[in-house]
C-alpha cells in the first residue's frame, strides 16, 4: 500500500515546492486540501476532496483510497504536525500509513521575519479555540506566538489581552502572508493592535514585560516560564500611613500560602495590594482575588497595579465575606485585615477552602490572636519580630518594627496523635482498625 503523502505549503503555493513533489502531486489519484491549497493546482486532473468540517467523511474517503492502492496527497499549511491537519490524520491512521513533508511552520517564518530567537517562545493557537487559553498563555510567558483565525483576529486578541489587564504599551508584532511575495511585519503596542486590520493569514507575537524569560541559551519550545520573584521593597508601593504588609512578613506569608501554578488565592483585607500583587506576579498562571473595603486603600491598590501590572489579579472594593460569594473556591486564603469580623472570615475560609488548602492570617493584637486560636487550635503560630538596620552617624543601629503573629491552618489537617504513655509501645496505623 502506498502511504498517504502529506505536503506542507507556504503562501507561495506551488512555487515553494521542488520538482519531485510537484510531480507526485500531479500524478496523485486523490488530492485533498483546503480550497486555497487546491487552487494552487488548477491543472490537476484527478479527484479532489476539499477539506471541511466533516472529518468523518475525510477519514472514510482516505481509508478507501488507501485500501484501493491509490496515491493520495494531502495539502496542508506549513508543518502539518504543528497545529495542523497532521494531528487529525494521526488520530485516524497509524504513522506507517502516513508520510509527512513539512514546509516551514508559520511560527518559524514569523520569528525569522522578526529576526527573533524562538527556542524560548510559547506557541499557541486561537484557531477554533477559546481566547481564555491564549490569555492564560500570555500571562505566563515572556514571549508568545499566536495563530489566529477569521473570528479570533489580531484585533480581537488585543482586546482580550487589554481586558485581562495587560499593559497597553506591551510590544506586539503581526506577521502577515508569511513565505509569500506580500509578506509583511507590523510592530506596534498592544493598544494599537486593537484597531489593526490584518491580512487573513497572520501570526501575532506578544512580548510580556512582566514575566521573566528563562535564563541561559538552552530554553525549549513551550518551556514553562517562571514569574517574578517576590520581595519588592515597601517603598515601591503607594500606601496610607504605612499600612502595608511589611516585606519580611510578606515573604514569610507567601511561603506559607504556597501558591501553586493554576491555583486560586483570596486576599481578604488587601489594603494597598502588596501581597496580592506579589503573589500574582510570582505565579502568572494562578488567579488572585483581592478585596478591600476602604476607599483610599483601594485607590492605592489600583495605583500599585498600574505600577506593577498583574493581569491575573482581580481587585474588588467591598467587605468580606459578602464580596467573596461569587468567587471560585480557593486553594489558599490570606487574611491581612479583618475589620472586626475575624471570626466570620475564618469561618468563610474553613467553608470554602479546597482540600489541602492553606489559610494564613496576619495578626497584630492579642485580642485577635485569642479569637483565632480559639477557632483554630491546631494552627501553626509564629511571632515575627523584625529589626532593620538604619544609619546613625557613621555606623548602624537596628530599628524594630511592630511584631506580627502569622497563623497558618490547613484544610483537612488533623491534630498529631498524643505520644504513648511511658512503657507503652507506640500505636501504628498500618492496617484497618
Amino acid at each position: 500500500m502506498k502511504p498517504i503523502l502529506v505536503i506542507g505549503l507556504t503562501t507561495a503555493g506551488a512555487s515553494s515546492l521542488p520538482p519531485n513533489l510537484l510531480a507526485q502531486i500531479q500524478a496523485a489519484d486523490l488530492l485533498v486540501g483546503g480550497r486555497r491549497h487546491l487552487s494552487y493546482f488548477p491543472q490537476f486532473q484527478g479527484e479532489t476532496f476539499p477539506l471541511g468540517a466533516d472529518m468523518d467523511a475525510l477519514r472514510v474517503r482516505l481509508g478507501q483510497a488507501w485500501e484501493q492502492g491509490q496515491q493520495v496527497v494531502v495539502l496542508a499549511s506549513g508543518d502539518p504536525l504543528c497545529y495542523g491537519i497532521g494531528s487529525t490524520l494521526r488520530r485516524f491512521f497509524p504513522p506507517e500509513m502516513l508520510r509527512f513533508v513539512p514546509a516551514p511552520s508559520a511560527f518559524q517564518l514569523a520569528f525569522a521575519a522578526l529576526g527573533e530567537p524562538w527556542h524560548d517562545a510559547t506557541l499557541v493557537s486561537a484557531h477554533g479555540r477559546p481566547l481564555d487559553q491564549v490569555v492564560q498563555a500570555v500571562r505566563a510567558a515572556a514571549k508568545v506566538a499566536i495563530l489566529t483565525d477569521p473570528h479570533h483576529t489580531p484585533a480581537a486578541i488585543g482586546r482580550a489581552l487589554l481586558e485581562d489587564g495587560l499593559d497597553p504599551e506591551t510590544a506586539v508584532a503581526v506577521c502577515e502572508n508569511l513565505g509569500g511575495p506580500t509578506a509583511h511585519v507590523a510592530r506596534m503596542s498592544l493598544s494599537g493592535l486593537c484597531g489593526y486590520q490584518a491580512a487573513p493569514l497572520n501570526v501575532v507575537v506578544v512580548w510580556n514585560p512582566w514575566v521573566r524569560a528563562p535564563a541561559g541559551e538552552h530554553g525549549g519550545v513551550n518551556r514553562p516560564v517562571e514569574g517574578l520573584p517576590p520581595g519588592l521593597p515597601d517603598s515601591a508601593f503607594r500606601t496610607e500611613g504605612g499600612q502595608i504588609t511589611k516585606r519580611e512578613v510578606r515573604l514569610l506569608s507567601l511561603a506559607e500560602l504556597a501558591l501553586g501554578p493554576g491555583e486560586i488565592l483570596w486576599d481578604i483585607g488587601a489594603g494597598s495590594g502588596a501581597l496580592a500583587i506579589e503573589a500574582a506576579r510570582s505565579r502568572p498562571t494562578a488567579t488572585v482575588y483581592a478585596v478591600e473595603r476602604r476607599e483610599i486603600l483601594f485607590q492605592h491598590l489600583q495605583e500599585n497595579l498600574r505600577r506593577f501590572p498583574a493581569p491575573n489579579l482581580r481587585a474588588y472594593r467591598g467587605s468580606a465575606p459578602e464580596a467573596c460569594t461569587s468567587w471560585p473556591d480557593p486553594h489558599a486564603v490570606f487574611i491581612g485585615g479583618s475589620g472586626g469580623r475575624l471570626a466570620d472570615l475564618i469561618a468563610l475560609a474553613q467553608a470554602r477552602l479546597r482540600p489541602g488548602g492553606r489559610l494564613v492570617v496576619n495578626l497584630v493584637t492579642l485580642d485577635s490572636l485569642a479569637i483565632a486560636l480559639t477557632l483554630l487550635p491546631a494552627a501553626q503560630l509564629v511571632q515575627l519580630q523584625v529589626s532593620r538596620a538604619v544609619p546613625i552617624l557613621e555606623t548602624l543601629r537596628f530599628q524594630a518594627l511592630n511584631p506580627v503573629f502569622i497563623l497558618t491552618w490547613r484544610q483537612g489537617r488533623t491534630a498529631a496523635p498524643a505520644p504513648p504513655a511511658a512503657g507503652q509501645p507506640p500505636q501504628t496505623t498500618d492496617g484497618p482498625p
